[in-house]
């Protein structure tokens, strides 16, 4: 016995569905990815052409705006700073100190973050910056 439908079969393969979801799933990721949060302080660096990285070991000093100081990423007092970095330099002498200073800061304040890690026993200082475009 033989059945009659009215319904034809489908032939071609709708793509309109397969199109909405791969749209929604772009807009959520660029949605998501725009709350995703830089760790990290933030600081202008100064801008230079010739530059190099360097990829020793190394201590990280970051100085912002406002005269914050940070060793490693870890927020450290001025007055601390000396009694902090003096077992990280004994450790291993010949560590570059990489000195982030905002550019907005004043040459002073550098000067005295570098003279303070010279006391610590400290030989080699790289300042940090940003290429030139």
């Amino acid at each position: 016995m033989k059945f009659n439908t009215t319904r034809k079969r489908l032939t071609m393969f709708t793509v309109i569905s397969l199109t909405d979801i791969v749209l929604l799933l772009l807009i959520y990721f660029l949605l998501a990815s725009s709350f995703v949060v830089q760790p990290g302080i933030k600081v202008t660096l100064p801008r230079a052409v010739s530059g190099q990285q360097e990829d020793a070991d190394r201590i990280n000093l970051t100085v912002t705006k406002d005269e914050q100081l940070f060793l490693n990423g870890r927020l450290v007092a001025a007055s601390d700073l000396l009694n902090q970095l003096r077992p990280l330099i004994r450790q291993r002498p010949d560590k570059t100190i990489i000195i982030r200073a905002d550019r907005d800061l004043t040459l002073q304040a550098t000067i005295r973050v570098i003279d303070t890690a010279k006391l610590a026993g400290a030989e080699k200082f790289m300042i940090a910056t940003e290429p030139s475009l």
